[in-house]
């Protein structure tokens, strides 16, 4: 296909050529220009695409336009077309596509996933459904429940395979393939093709069509990316002055834990710049706002873990920023995705530590090409550095030793400093039991006693030196 190819000359009906209009494109990508005329011939389809491409329009416009040419009568709750993804967020970007590309045609559409109540959906069930857009073990709920019929299916899509096989989805897919009817049309689209996808798609797919718009696992050529060599403990600060620095308007921040995402947020929010976590952890409604306030420009910062690294769709997002790199090169190519998508520019800051320069050279391995290291222009360290923070503890309860759960609680600080058996019983020991008549103690063993109890209070607090040791700087030796 040539640079000059239009969306007209694909075969696609009018209705569809005029949402596309108004959505604002002219030109098709090339994995659209590729994938549109396999999938509207009927047969099953193996697509490599990196993230950012295009390649949901590439399913869904084809999808809508062969469920038009064969109307059929719908019955409530059983699909013509079901689409897997991975995530929440990926499955209600593939629902808006059909809608945004359907929008002069009769077609009915569903997004189904978990973290939200199943009632609303058990509703939308009991209507007729042409499309069904899902997560898998969501799916296998309503399928449990009796509540989803997958009889009619007449196309499967699995979009984003290899991140369904990374979280583990392997097995619920299986369950799924085999409520399936068996004659269908099978699409599968992966940005990476492992031997466990390759092992799927020669199970699934039959005599199928490939696509290919991009070599395995590389970074896209227009995403400028560059490396800030800095200490862990200056991140923070480092990323504050960035953002306050080149002015970023919209700014995706990738960290690798749901703590570090927070913590990142709470501290450019200190700094005066609005910004939004979103991980595994937080609500669905809390994600489904944060992301809204991001696309809207509400909010400049959104601070992701990898969960949303693969799910996100955000046209024309110029910046993308690892705060921590990825333990495993390949999310670095999927992180770097998000920006430099459809032909548009971006570019992908990393800001890395001394212990992160092996992460870095896999990474580098991986894409056959070294990220130039850069000054960041204007920003002087903090001569004070602000502590890592560690995780609030969490309770522990454990059994006095030698007694029963509910005993000696108050002098038993986690088994240890345990008074002797022959000591008198303080208060809110022995509960349950009946109470004892009180003791007459010497002033000797109220001392004792006092000890124990100031022990054991001192031991279930947090212990935080008063006098801290001054950090030692990489490179410098204790003098």
């Amino acid at each position: 296909m040539t640079q000059e190819t239009k969306f007209a000359d694909l075969g696609l009906a009018q209705p569809l050529l005029r949402a596309i209009e108004d959505a604002g494109y002219t030109t098709p990508t090339p994995v659209q220009a590729q994938a549109i005329p396999l999938v509207l011939q009927g047969g099953d389809l193996l697509a490599g695409a990196q993230t950012g491409t295009g390649k949901t329009a590439g399913f869904t416009l084809p999808i809508l336009q062969l469920l038009s040419d064969k109307p059929v009568t719908l019955k409530a709750g059983r699909p013509r077309c079901l689409v897997l993804v991975p995530t929440r967020e990926l499955a209600a970007q593939v629902e808006e596509s059909v809608k945004t590309y359907g929008k002069y045609l009769n077609h009915s559409s569903m997004v189904m996933f978990g973290g939200v109540g199943i009632g609303p959906q058990h509703a939308r069930l009991k209507k007729p459904l042409d499309i069904l857009v899902a997560t898998p073990g969501r799916l296998l709920d309503h399928l449990g429940q009796g509540t989803l019929d997958l009889s009619g299916v007449e196309i499967l899509v699995l979009d984003e395979a290899d991140r369904m096989l990374d979280m583990g989805f392997i097995r619920d897919i299986k369950k799924i393939l085999v409520v399936l009817p068996k004659q269908r049309q099978n699409l599968l689209f992966s940005a990476t093709f492992s031997d466990e996808i390759k092992e799927l798609a020669e199970g699934l797919l039959h005599n199928p069509g490939f696509v290919s718009v991009a070599r395995r696992n590389t970074a896209s050529e227009l995403v400028e990316q560059t490396v800030h060599l800095v200490p862990q403990s200056h991140k923070r600060d480092l990323m504050s002055h960035l953002i306050k620095h080149h002015d970023w308007k919209q700014v995706l921040v990738f960290t690798r834990t749901k703590h570090g995402a927070n913590r990142l947020a709470e501290k450019l929010v200190k700094d005066g710049i609005p910004a939004a976590a979103i991980h595994g952890n937080k609500s669905q409604s809390a994600r489904t706002k944060a992301l809204a306030d991001f696309k809207a420009g509400n909010i400049p910062v959104l601070v992701a873990t990898d969960i949303a690294a693969r799910g996100l769709d955000i046209d024309q997002l110029p910046q993308v920023v690892n705060f921590e790199l990825p333990n495993v090169p390949e999310d670095y190519v999927h992180r770097i995705g998000r920006t430099g998508r459809a032909g548009a520019s971006g570019a992908a800051v990393s800001l890395v530590d001394h212990e992160e320069i092996k992460l870095l050279k896999d990474i580098e391995r991986l894409i056959k090409r070294e990220i130039p290291k850069v000054a960041a222009e204007g920003f002087v360290a903090p001569t004070k550095i602000e502590p890592e923070a560690p995780r609030p503890p969490r309770p522990q309860q454990r059994r006095p030793q030698g007694g029963q759960p509910g005993q000696n609680r108050n002098n038993n600080a986690g088994g240890r400093n345990q008074a002797p058996r022959n000591q008198p019983p303080g208060n809110g020991q022995n509960r349950g039991n009946q109470p004892r008549q009180p003791q007459k103690a010497k002033p000797q063993q109220d001392q004792v006693q006092k000890n124990l109890s100031e022990a054991a209070r001192h031991q279930a607090m947090p212990q935080t030196p008063i006098f801290a040791p001054k950090p030692v700087h990489r490179g410098q030796r204790h003098k």
